[in-house]
């Protein structure tokens, strides 16, 4: 059986484009699929160059390709993550769709003909436009997941679990580059007392806010997590101890004359900080630089609260006496 009668409705019928073009970028032939979306007929542009016809052709790299097709008698693919498309054609996807044209994959193919022997190159389109948008969605999911894995969901600042990879990450990088590198822990004063008259609620608000607030106050660089309930952790990087403990000090500062109206109630609250440098002479981990800061804090609380400590060795030994003559 002839087969021939069969080629060309199947070209036609096919959910894809298909373009020849001879070796002269000229256009032989395009099927209903390209037809419909350029709403050109085929008879009023074949003979033409393809560069005249869609004007808006990357011709330089179009022809690099082309011509890489005739010479090495080898086909050609450009996927739509190395391109979007390569023909500017409409998609017939809903308005609101994030790309405005289709999205292509594209195979640049030889092809010979069977009785003159000469050669042309069928670019064969797949429309890709649901393939990219389902990798679009899925993208921004996973970093979204990504992002809830890292953020503390009452706050929205970094967990601690993340929290304390950064912080791992710039001691490395500190050491690595001899740059100075501080830590503040602070939490809120009397924190029981403020879920006691105004509910967890309230608390809850209260850590919101100052959350946001203290955020405000940092530097881009500077990283804020929630250690746990009430406490939270700022690694400041390229920061030494003299710099770190102002920053305690203004944080400290503007949290108390910070106003908060919770339920047509206006809230005073307070926070103590402890203030720690990483020591370039002594083998820190994130373990012993958190202690050395929440050591610090410890004395802020003790010293009456609504105040910044900032670490030092001596300090050390100065709890252990009063812990000593406590028992």
């Amino acid at each position: 059986m002839d087969a021939q009668w069969l080629a060309m409705p199947i070209l036609q019928q096919l959910n894809s484009g298909v373009l020849v073009l001879s070796t002269d970028y000229h256009i032989c032939f395009y099927n209903q699929f390209i037809e419909r979306r350029l709403g050109v007929p085929l008879a009023e542009v074949r003979h033409k160059s393809v560069f005249d016809v869609f004007t808006d052709l990357p011709e330089a790299w179009l022809k690099r390709k082309l011509d890489s097709v005739v010479a090495l008698n080898a086909p050609v693919f450009s996927s739509w993550e190395q391109r979007p498309y390569v023909l500017k054609l409409p998609h017939l996807r809903p308005i609101s769709n994030v790309s405005d044209y289709m999205i292509q994959n594209c195979s640049m193919l030889p092809l010979l003909h069977p009785h003159t022997g000469e050669t042309f190159v069928c670019l064969l389109i797949e429309d890709a436009t649901d393939v990219s948008l389902y990798q679009q969605e899925l993208q921004r999911n996973m970093q979204a997941l990504q992002q809830a894995n890292r953020m503390d969901g009452l706050t929205q600042v970094f967990n601690r679990s993340y929290w304390e990879q950064l912080l791992n990450a710039e001691i490395l990088r500190a050491r690595r580059y001899h740059q100075p590198l501080s830590l503040i822990l602070f939490d809120l004063d009397k924190f029981k007392q403020l879920n006691d008259i105004y509910g967890h609620q309230g608390g809850d608000y209260v850590l919101v806010e100052l959350s946001a607030f203290i955020q405000s106050l940092l530097r881009e660089s500077d990283l804020l997590g929630r250690y746990g309930g009430e406490e939270f952790g700022i690694i400041l990087p390229n920061t030494g101890l003299q710099g770190a403990s102002e920053v305690a000090k203004r944080i400290c500062r503007q949290v108390a004359a910070h106003p908060l109206h919770y339920q047509q109630q206006d809230i005073r609250a307070t926070i103590s900080l402890g203030v720690a440098e990483l020591n370039p002479h002594r083998q820190q981990d994130v373990h012993d630089l958190v202690q050395c800061a929440d050591l610090a804090l410890y004395l802020s609380k003790r010293e009456g609260r609504n105040r910044s400590t900032s670490y030092r060795d001596e300090l050390r030994h100065y709890l252990q006496k009063i812990t000593e003559s406590a028992h």
